[in-house]
């Protein structure tokens, strides 16, 4: 465990000085230069006595039992609860966030919850959840806190998940990975010019994130991408990122196409309409994606899962609740025997679309 400074402050390891004094911040891309008592973009990280110190660690913006499936992952033992938190910030600046009251939140005090570690494993054991799952804002930011907590759900039997926009630096990241047991990136689009204008940050971290995942840990791996009309929505851009996914992680890793409504500072383009994300879909399948779905609007048909051998449905969804299950118990389709990509129990869960707030 991170030794506190604080009642919520706790020092951390990825910085350096430079020559003109001030601190750089080495824990993302962003890398920010920071004088005495400035705060990066994220917020929660400081200079603070020629050190960075993290802000927040043991406070949260909320916490909630959810499904499994609303993070997205639908192969991560499905129907199962999971216990959500987050904190205040974030090290992108997404013009479209869909939770800009927390990641772009300064005032952290008038927000926040207070757990350490072991309490949010214990409630999580007492709330019958299966697994804790870092997200609202970027977990990456609050590494130490959500290291520590990954900790302590290990030891009683916790898994632990981390949903993420993956921009993170190489070394803080072996060390975020090593006690996650799945995760969902989102790649939020194929273009630098995307990252760059709309989010940022760059593209190219992310996608080395993405491979490290797969190909360097036993991280369980679903990616998401927001499907903007008019920015992210091309068939070039789709053929282009679908393409690239099957080259590089391979065709089990599953892919969730999730619509936009204007929010923020994006108010000003139209809802995703269903068909572009079928289309999203249909270009990902055709490509090599084994499992590609829509989100954030209800089709049944396009959310459910296929056995990629012999088109048996095997696991039926309707928006979080599951309804068909075709899995043997070893995870594999009982028409032919295929093994279906992911991790799964005997049995689904039942806890359905639920949302139960916790408190502390």
């Amino acid at each position: 465990m991170h030794q506190l400074l604080s009642e919520d402050t706790v020092a951390t390891k990825y910085w350096h000085q430079l020559p003109d004094g001030r601190i750089q911040c080495d824990l993302c891309p962003r890398f920010c230069k920071l004088h005495e008592e400035q705060r990066g973009l994220c917020f929660i990280r400081q200079n603070l006595n020629n050190q960075i110190v993290m802000t927040s660690y043991g406070r949260s913006s909320g916490f909630a039992v959810d499904p499994v499936e609303k993070k997205p992952l639908n192969h991560f033992y499905p129907g199962t609860p999971v216990f959500s938190f987050g904190t205040a910030g974030c090290n992108l600046a997404c013009k479209f966030c869909q939770n800009w009251d927390i990641s772009k939140s300064r005032e952290m005090d008038a927000l926040m919850s207070k757990a350490y570690p072991d309490d949010i494993a214990k409630a999580a054991l007492e709330t019958g959840c299966k697994s804790v799952a870092y997200t609202y804002n970027d977990p990456v930011i609050f590494h130490e806190y959500a290291i520590d907590t990954a900790l302590a759900c290990r030891e009683v039997g916790l898994k632990s998940i981390s949903v993420s926009a993956g921009y993170v630096c190489p070394e803080p990241r072996e060390e975020f990975y090593k006690v996650m047991d799945a995760a969902n990136i989102d790649l939020k689009a194929f273009t630098e010019r995307f990252y760059h204008k709309i989010t940022g940050s760059h593209l190219q971290p992310v996608l080395e994130t993405l491979k490290y995942i797969k190909h360097e840990t036993t991280v369980w791996l679903e990616i998401t991408t927001l499907i903007i009309p008019g920015e992210n929505d091309s068939e070039a851009e789709l053929q282009e990122m679908t393409q690239w996914i099957v080259e590089n992680l391979g065709p089990d890793v599953p892919l969730h196409f999730s619509a936009f409504h204007p929010d923020w500072k994006m108010m000003d383009k139209p809802p995703t309409p269903i068909e572009t994300l079928l289309t999203a879909r249909k270009i990902a399948i055709e490509n090599g994606v084994r499992y590609a779905y829509v989100g954030n609007v209800h089709n049944k048909e396009a959310d459910s899962t296929y056995c990629h051998h012999c088109g048996e449905l095997i696991i039926g969804r309707d928006w979080y609740e599951l309804s068909e299950w075709r899995l043997d118990n070893k995870g594999c389709c009982i028409a032919c025997g295929t093994p279906c990509a992911g991790h799964f129990d005997a049995k689904p869960g039942d806890w359905g679309r639920k949302r139960v707030a916790v408190k502390f």
